[in-house]
């Protein structure tokens, strides 16, 4: 049952006593007047539908709890001890002074609800319906991508970690795992007990007798589970995944023993990191990251689009931090796609402000479909002799299908994009400065390379170079103000992350709204400058 707030306010009111010392311009004074007409009781009436039951808190204190927990980046502990002792969180609710706050477990229950609704971001939602309102960014027609790598909130495992946790799971998770597994288990250990066995770890022979040993007893647990559940018929969802997971583990780190083929049961940690590796079998969304060949991370990766004359981020969303569906020109593309503020009917094309990770042939292609004006930053283009030609010295004719060397010389392009130059490279007086290959320069083009080549010229031009110089900062400080106390998420997975990092966002669009003066005018939400 949805719970309700009196009208009335009590004695002891601290928003009566006390509101007068709220600093005026600051999210609790502005949810302190607004939390009601922002958070209406019937914006979250399908969380409650039915009337029998005790009340739940009050819709609109959860949710400015909510959003001053994102702000500020505090655990469901912490923020309810600040609704406890903080006046000024206090009187963001609409709480006393004497009144005490609800358990920490309520705020997992309201965003389990949420996330089980059929709009699990309706607070984003709420606040972007307020930008909205206020014309901020109306009419505005530049967007900067960008994305940031988020610390995940759990520890990365080694193989022999993962293999027995993922064992355990199995066990713990399907309804005979432990018969299965205690059937199955020819090594020895108790995967009762959590931990790694006792070992001599500095002895390169008994770990690699402890990995075949595990990896055994997990592909004879995967068999028996085939034999008695075939295509994991007759499992429900956490058991089916807890299979999935084992299946995953008891391969992705491992390779089969020098000299070995795997069938004789020797196997040894692989000399290679798998391109998706589950990291955790805690948390199996997140992943190996880096932004950098010197800035290494564990997590996920935070897709924003902002607004640059305003620094409002207009879409937003979190993914793993790798794969080919999870990529900076994917995911933020997407993201331009379903950005509500993006007036389509006016006809206009938005200028798109990125890095050169939003440059590949394919994002560009998107782009122009859509009607947008990129402003990206090119990718580099590394010659195959320091110094030497890079692929535009060598001149692509459409009409012909042909690429000419710096030298004059002209090959055509094969269906799969390969131009191959091999004997004319013989005796050729730029060699050295065009290959060092024994058969001569070769070239691949992709799809879109004619639509690169004209950008990378675009991007010389003087008006890119000024646009990109005075718009794209914007977004860093956007990131900034996204990551600062908040760089580590808060709970596992993506689903959950994501949920958070859209109130996050939400809650730091109604602080920037209210620094460019955001107030209620005659019943509507106004800017008084922009």
């Amino acid at each position: 049952m949805q719970g309700r707030s009196d009208d009335q306010r009590e004695l002891l009111d601290v928003e009566s006593v006390a509101g007068h010392l709220l600093k005026p311009g600051s999210v609790f004074a502005f949810l302190a007047a607004h939390r009601a007409r922002l958070f209406p009781p019937e914006l979250f009436a399908d969380l409650f539908p039915s009337g029998r039951g005790r009340p739940s808190v009050p819709p609109e204190v959860v949710a400015t709890v909510l959003v001053l927990q994102a702000l500020h980046g505090l655990s469901d502990r912490e923020a309810v001890e600040a609704l406890t002792f903080d006046l000024r969180w206090k009187a963001a609710c609409g709480l006393a002074i004497t009144d005490t706050a609800f358990d920490s477990s309520t705020l997992t229950y309201w965003r389990r609800r949420l996330a089980a609704s059929q709009r699990p971001n309706r607070i984003f939602e709420v606040v972007s319906a307020v930008i909205a309102e206020t014309g901020a960014v109306a009419g505005k027609t530049r967007r900067a991508l960008d994305s940031t790598i988020l610390d995940d909130a759990v520890a990365r495992q080694d193989t022999v970690t993962q293999l027995i946790a993922a064992i355990r799971r199995v066990a713990r998770e399907v309804g005979d795992g432990a018969d299965v597994v205690s059937a199955a288990a020819t090594s020895g250990h108790d995967y009762a007990r959590p931990g790694k066995p006792q070992i001599a770890w500095d002895d390169p022979q008994a770990r690699d007798e402890l990995v075949s040993a595990l990896v055994g007893d997990a592909l004879a647990a995967l068999a028996e589970l085939e034999t008695r559940y075939p295509g994991s018929a007759g499992l429900d969802e956490k058991a089916t995944q807890a299979v999935a997971l084992l299946a995953l583990v008891a391969g992705q780190d491992v390779e089969p023993a020098e000299g070995s083929d795997g069938s004789d049961g020797r196997w040894r940690i692989a000399r290679r990191t798998a391109p998706d590796r589950v990291i955790s079998t805690v948390d199996p969304d997140t992943r190996h990251a880096h932004k950098s060949r010197e800035r290494r991370q564990d997590g996920f990766k935070a897709h924003v689009v902002v607004e640059p004359d305003t620094g409002l981020i207009t879409a937003t969303g979190l993914t793993k931090a790798t794969g080919p569906d999870n990529s900076d020109a994917t995911v933020g593309i997407a993201l331009l796609a379903r950005d509500s503020s993006i007036d389509s009917a006016a006809g206009e094309p938005v200028e798109v402000l990125a890095d050169s990770a939003y440059g590949s042939g394919d994002g560009l292609a998107a782009l122009e479909a859509a009607g947008h004006r990129a402003v990206i930053k090119p990718w580099p283009l590394r010659p195959a002799i320091p110094g030497g030609f890079t692929l535009d010295d060598f001149t692509y004719d459409p009409a012909s299908n042909t690429v000419s060397c710096p030298n004059g010389h002209t090959r055509p392009v094969t269906r799969t994009g390969k131009v191959s130059f091999k004997s004319l490279c013989r005796g050729c007086p730029l060699r050295e400065r065009c290959t060092t290959a024994t058969d001569g320069r070769s070239l691949t083009l992709g799809p879109h390379h004619a639509l690169q080549r004209a950008h990378r010229v675009q991007a010389t031009s003087p008006g890119h170079v000024e646009s990109y110089r005075r718009h794209r900062p914007m977004v860093e400080r956007c990131i900034a103000w996204l990551t600062r106390g908040n760089r580590r998420v808060p709970h596992r997975g993506v689903i959950k992350n994501n949920a958070w990092l859209h109130t996050r966002v939400a809650a730091l669009n109604l602080r920037r709204m209210l620094a460019l003066g955001l107030h209620l005018d005659h019943g509507r939400w106004t800017l008084a400058a922009i």
